[in-house]
């Protein structure tokens, strides 16, 4: 019996372990792409801003040509922060704040649609990056990133002292 318990401790271990370094590479792959689409969305709402502050009034935002700069300037500072993988977990927050903001006041039916059509709301443009948000606000940005190098550099220099 004790052998069979042995023989699936290293079983489950090594499987771990292979799911965890897995994690990292689905991470980076996550917050590369969907913070290259991030960084991009700025950028073009930056190229088009005088129609994003008149979507914004349209929506009855309060100041819309500030609030279109900054929520400009937050996905595409977000975003390559995202890309990365710099301060993902706050930026993430953010961002997660941002996309629930956008589904609220463009996209209502669909916020209230979660539980009753839960494909309207998963159809929503809002949808990907606020999962995408939430999952690196979650699970972090990943051993593969700029957040993962400086912890290991800070481990290394504590584990020095």
């Amino acid at each position: 019996m004790n052998g069979i318990v042995a023989i699936l401790k290293k079983w489950y271990g090594g499987f771990e372990h292979a799911a965890s370094s897995l994690q990292s590479v689905l991470l980076l792959v996550i917050r590369l792409y969907w913070g290259w689409q991030l960084f991009e969305s700025g950028v073009g709402k930056f190229q088009h801003i005088d129609k994003v502050v008149e979507f914004f009034g349209s929506l009855n935002l309060p100041a819309p040509e500030v609030t279109a700069r900054l929520i400009s300037g937050l996905e595409l500072v977000g975003g390559a922060l995202l890309f990365v993988g710099l301060f993902a977990r706050p930026i993430s927050l953010l961002l997660t704040g941002n996309m629930i903001a956008a589904y609220i006041t463009a996209d209502r039916e669909a916020f209230f649609s979660f539980l009753s059509e839960p494909d309207k709301f998963q159809g929503a443009a809002p949808f990907i990056y606020l999962l995408v948000s939430l999952i690196v606000l979650i699970f972090g940005p990943g051993s593969l990133s700029l957040d993962g190098v400086i912890s290991r550099v800070w481990n290394k220099r504590e584990a020095k002292s």
